[in-house]
């Protein structure tokens, strides 16, 4: 079990803009050495899936293993990957594991759908993810943000605060504000509830999951179609809700104000009422997931480096908060994105991309038959040993706008290819600017020396919540307010 001590090394960084800094790598348990026997491997799957990949993975441009009667590729190969998630993507589809997980959370979204079907989502939803859309929802995100530290600096004037439940409330907060423009203080506790007990219960891949044809229902199923009877009602509620406070609230344009005027391009048509809340279950719940882990662990990851920690708070302190339009994107706070970007190349929420092959392909040279499994880690990729300099380090000046960029499809913290994520710029807009706020007005410390580990079922949590004592810094007026 490593230590605290283990995440910080002496040796400096020789290189880059941030040369001089300690170098630190977080602590992580170690990859085996060799592939796990079937039955520890499926126990991986349901527990924590990253003690799944060996070190031969992290090695080497393809894996390949047996896997109940087929084979299942693991793949590092930048070629490879483009060719399964670009070139020939129409022949890998969900796995029938997947769908059978996220359906009855999230519905026929555009996560979960699948050809002609998924086509028209995405061309239907593209116009409210363009960058002037983004935009347009940034003063839901910088008000709910605010809100958010004042909250999360009364309670650390009480003493050391568990801030993965604070970023989880914030990120929820930050998605209820963009979908409806109000606050989910009515609704936020049920909704957490619900997706608590789902992660916990119904969203860990279990043996039957995996090896059930399709159409044929495993026990689970059961549970999962009882908590869609209570979803289903609770969504539309909150929409209906958010439907009859039309005439009371000032609305700059908000993301359920885009989804209804969305239009199919090549019918005209809108959204149904069924396709619009599989739409707001998607955007919220993976919106939300993704944003509190990774302010999660830049936080985390800060705390391990606190003299990089100290040049991040300057940027952001001397950078005008006030006005966030585009602050992610227009250079006022590259060293607060690298942050963020580094973060997700360590920690990436969307840990695997798992395919099933509807038909034979050639892959970087493996034969590829009907029903094999690929997948894409970008746990694995992004800390793959032929693709980056000291993969394991915490170093983001590779994300420096000076630095080269990574090879393409090496880097894929919200997908490739076509099913890329649509809503990636405004995860990260939240991100940054959360990040930055948070920083200008806190000096992060780590309460203990408990190492946090990652583990990964449905994204990339830490295995326990680690309290954070928050140190005021000295205010400088509004800029960064």
């Amino acid at each position: 079990m490593p230590t605290l001590s283990d995440a910080i090394e002496i040796p400096a960084r020789t290189t880059g803009s941030l040369a001089g800094l300690p170098r630190v790598v977080p602590p992580h348990r170690a990859a085996p050495e060799r592939e796990l026997p079937i039955p520890a491997y499926l126990r991986s799957i349901r527990d924590n899936s990253l003690e799944g990949f060996s070190r031969r993975a992290f090695e080497e441009p393809v894996t390949r293993r047996g896997l109940l009667g087929r084979s299942s590729f693991v793949l590092n190969d930048p070629e490879a990957i483009r060719r399964v998630l670009v070139e020939n993507q129409a022949n890998y589809a969900r796995t029938t594991g997947t769908t059978r997980i996220l359906r009855p959370i999230l519905g026929d979204g555009l996560l979960i759908s699948e050809g002609s079907a998924w086509r028209h989502q995405r061309r239907t939803l593209a116009p409210a993810f363009t960058p002037r859309a983004i935009d347009g929802l940034v003063p839901h995100i910088a008000a709910a943000v605010a809100e958010g530290l004042d909250q999360i600096a009364a309670e650390a004037a009480d003493g050391p605060v568990d801030l993965f439940t604070s970023f989880y409330r914030l990120a929820l907060e930050i998605a209820g504000r963009a979908m409806f423009s109000v606050g989910m203080d009515v609704y936020g506790t049920e909704l957490r509830g619900f997706v608590a007990e789902y992660a916990e219960r119904m969203g860990r891949p279990h043996l039957l999951d995996i090896v059930t044809p399709p159409g044929w229902p495993v026990p689970l199923d059961w549970s999962r179609a009882r908590f869609r009877r209570r979803w289903i009602p609770f969504l539309d509620r909150i929409i209906a809700a958010r439907g009859d406070a039309e005439r009371d609230i000032a609305r700059s344009g908000d993301l359920l104000d885009l989804l209804k005027a969305a239009r199919n391009p090549d019918t005209g048509a809108p959204f149904t009422p069924d396709e619009l809340r599989d739409q707001v279950a998607t955007l919220i719940l993976a919106g939300h997931e993704t944003t509190a882990g990774t302010l999660f662990w830049a936080a985390y990851l800060l705390a391990l480096a606190p003299e990089l920690q100290e040049r991040v708070a300057a940027e952001a302190r001397g950078a005008d908060l006030t006005d966030p339009t585009g602050c992610q994107s227009d250079g006022r706070l590259p060293l607060t994105r690298a942050v963020i970007d580094e973060t997700l190349r360590l920690y990436p929420a969307a840990f695997v991309v798992v395919r099933r092959a509807l038909g034979p392909d050639n892959v970087a040279g493996y034969a590829v038959r009907k029903n094999d499994i690929v997948m894409v880690s970008p746990w694995v990729l992004h800390r793959h040993r032929r693709l980056w300099s000291d993969p394991e380090a915490f170093d983001p000046g590779r994300f420096l706008p000076d630095a080269p960029p990574p090879p393409r499809f090496a880097y894929m913290p919200f997908g490739a290819g076509p099913r890329v994520c649509i809503g990636a710029q405004f995860a990260l807009s939240e991100a940054v600017l959360s990040l930055a706020r948070l920083l200008a007005r806190f000096r992060l410390v780590l309460d203990g020396r408990e190492p946090v580990l990652p583990q990964a079922v449905v994204t990339t949590q830490p295995d326990r919540h680690p309290r954070f004592r928050l140190i005021p810094r000295d205010p400088v007026g509004p800029r960064s307010r």
